[in-house]
C-alpha cells in the first residue's frame, strides 16, 4: 500500500512531534520526583510545583524549536545513522540552557532552580527522547518493510552504477523507497534486475502512469542534455523529487563532502567509512564486550596453547599478514592450525592433484586440507582459532565486526571495489562469517563484504555478534 508523497512525510512528522512532547514531559515530570519526592535525596529549601509546572510548559516548545533548528524533523536525514542520537544530545543540552534562561526571566518569589533538578532533568530528556526516537523508528522500519509510509521511485539511467545503486535501495527494505523499475538514458543490452519501465524522452508519460514520487539520476549514465531536461521538468515539482547519484559509485561507498571554495562547490571523498561518533561507538563495543569476557576466554586461550603445543611441533601462534584500513599491513594472529611446512605440502598437493590448485584458487580454501593438523581441524571447526585476534582489536588493527580481511594477493579478487574494502577494518567475524563461511563463492564474499560496508550501522554489528554464536555452534562451512 503506497501513501500519497505529502502523507508519507506529514505523519512521521506528526508522530515524532508528539512522541518527543510526551517524552520531555515524562522525563520533566521523573526529573520532579526523583529530586523533590526521593526519600534518599531530601530537599530543605522552599520550592514550588507551580513553578516548576510554569517552567516545564515554557520550555517545551521552545525545546521543541531547538530540535526542529537541529534539522531532528527532516526526514530527507532521520530514521537512519547514529549522528541522529548524537544531535539529540546536543539539542537536549542547548535545551537545558533554555530552561536555565526561562527560569530567570519567569519567576516566582522564594523560587529558584534546583541544580540538581536540572541535572536530573538533562540526563532524563536525553534518555527519554532517544527511546522515544528508537522506538518511532522501529515502528517505521516495521511499516515500511510491509509496504507502508513508501514513495515510489524509478532510477534514470541503466549503467552499472544504476544498477549497483537499485541493488543497495532493494537490500535496505527500510529505505521508504519503493522501487519501480530503470528509465533508459540510452542503448540497452544487459538483463536488468528491475522493470524497464521505457526511455529518457517518455519520462514525463512514465512518471505520471507509475505515479512517481521521486526520481534518482545515475548521473553516469545520462547526458548533460538529459540531466538538464529531466531538472527542467521536474526540479520545481512539489509532488516528485529528483535525486542526483554523484556517479563513480565503486569509490563512493564512503561518502563524501561538499565545501565551498571562492563560491564553487568541491566534492571530496571521505577517506574513512566509518567516523567520529559511528566510529567511537563501535570501537567502544569491541572493548567492551572483549573485557566482559575476559573470564571466559582467558582461562581457554592458555588450555588452547598448552593443545597445540602438546599436539605437534612449531610456534603457538601464527602470523598471517593482512591489508587494514587505508591498505596499511599488519599481522593478523591466529592459533597455529597447519603443519610448519604448509607451504610445502601445498605445493606437492598441487603438483600430484591440479584439480586442487583450481579450487584453492577460487575460494582460498580446501575442504579437505592435508596441511592441518589434528587440533587445528577441531579448532577450525569450533572457530576457536582465531581467538587471538582479539590482540588485533584491541590494537586498533581490527574490529569484531568487519568484511573479511585478505592478503595483499587477494586485492585484484574484488575487482572495482578494493579501495571500498580499505576504508574499514576487518573483523573477527562478519556477514560472510554468519551466511555460510567458506561454503560461498568468492564473488558473494566480496558482495556481501561491499554490502556491510555500504550498510553499516551499529545495530548491524549487534546483529551479526549475535548470528555468529549460532553459526559457531552448528558450524557450518567452517574447515
Amino acid at each position: 500500500m503506497a501513501h500519497s508523497p505529502r502523507f508519507s512525510r506529514r505523519l512521521p512528522i506528526g508522530v515524532l512531534l508528539t512522541a518527543d512532547a510526551l517524552a520531555l514531559v515524562g522525563a520533566f515530570a521523573l526529573a520532579y520526583f526523583a529530586r523533590f519526592e526521593n526519600p534518599w535525596l531530601p530537599y530543605y529549601s522552599a520550592f514550588s510545583y507551580q513553578f516548576y509546572s510554569t517552567v516545564v510548559f515554557l520550555a517545551i516548545p521552545l525545546w521543541l524549536l531547538v530540535f526542529a533548528l537541529y534539522g531532528l524533523y527532516d526526514l530527507d536525514a532521520l530514521f537512519g545513522g547514529v549522528w541522529e542520537y548524537a544531535r539529540l544530545a546536543q539539542a537536549c543540552t542547548l535545551g537545558t540552557m533554555l530552561v536555565v534562561i526561562v527560569s530567570f526571566l519567569y519567576r516566582f518569589e522564594d523560587s529558584s532552580l534546583s541544580r540538581l533538578w536540572l541535572i536530573f532533568a538533562w540526563g532524563l530528556t536525553i534518555s527519554a527522547v532517544m527511546l522515544g526516537r528508537f522506538c518511532v523508528r522501529r515502528v517505521v522500519y516495521a511499516l515500511r518493510q510491509r509496504g507502508h509510509l513508501q514513495r515510489r521511485a524509478l532510477i534514470l539511467g541503466t549503467n552499472s552504477d544504476a544498477q549497483a545503486i537499485a541493488e543497495q535501495l532493494q537490500a535496505a527494505s527500510s529505505s521508504g523507497l519503493q522501487l519501480l523499475g530503470f528509465v533508459s538514458a540510452g542503448a540497452q543490452n544487459d538483463p536488468l534486475p528491475l522493470p524497464l519501465l521505457g526511455c529518457a524522452c517518455d519520462l514525463k508519460e512514465i512518471v505520471a502512469r507509475e505515479r512517481v514520487h521521486e526520481i534518482i539520476v545515475a548521473s553516469t549514465a545520462v547526458t548533460r542534455e538529459q540531466l538538464l531536461d529531466t531538472y527542467h521538468d521536474f526540479g520545481l515539482s512539489e509532488q516528485v523529487d529528483v535525486r542526483l547519484s554523484p556517479g563513480l559509485f565503486e569509490i563512493l561507498t564512503t561518502g563524501a563532502r561538499i565545501k565551498e571554495s571562492g563560491y564553487v562547490p568541491l566534492v571530496s571523498l571521505n577517506q574513512l567509512r566509518i567516523t567520529g561518533t559511528d566510529a567511537w561507538l563501535k570501537s567502544a563495543l569491541d572493548r567492551v564486550l572483549i573485557l566482559l569476557s575476559l573470564p571466559l576466554t582467558l582461562p581457554l586461550f592458555l588450555i588452547i596453547c598448552l593443545w597445540i603445543k602438546l599436539d605437534s611441533p612449531g610456534a603457538i601462534i601464527h602470523r598471517r599478514r593482512v591489508l587494514g584500513v587505508r591498505g596499511q599491513p599488519f599481522d593478523a594472529f591466529k592459533f597455529r592450525t597447519m603443519v610448519t611446512n604448509a607451504d610445502e605440502v601445498l605445493e606437492k598437493l598441487f603438483a600430484s592433484q591440479p584439480a586442487l590448485r583450481e579450487e584453492y584458487m577460487r575460494t582460498w580454501k580446501l575442504k579437505n586440507d592435508p596441511r592441518t593438523t589434528r587440533v587445528g581441524r577441531l579448532l577450525r571447526r569450533a572457530s576457536l582459532d582465531e581467538l587471538p585476534q582479539v590482540l588485533n582489536v584491541l590494537a586498533g588493527q581490527m574490529s569484531l565486526v568487519g568484511p573479511r580481511m585478505i592478503a595483499p594477493s587477494e586485492i585484484e579478487l574484488y575487482g572495482q571495489w578494493w579501495m571500498n574494502l580499505l576504508t574499514v577494518k576487518p573483523g573477527i567475524t562478519g556477514p560472510w562469517q554468519v551466511l555460510g563461511r567458506s561454503n560461498l563463492p568468492y564473488d558473494e564474499r566480496v558482495r556481501l563484504s561491499m554490502r556491510y560496508i555500504r550498510n553499516h550501522s551499529l545495530w548491524l554489528d549487534v546483529q551479526i555478534l549475535y548470528q555468529t554464536i549460532g553459526a559457531v555452534v552448528k558450524g557450518t562451512g567452517a574447515y
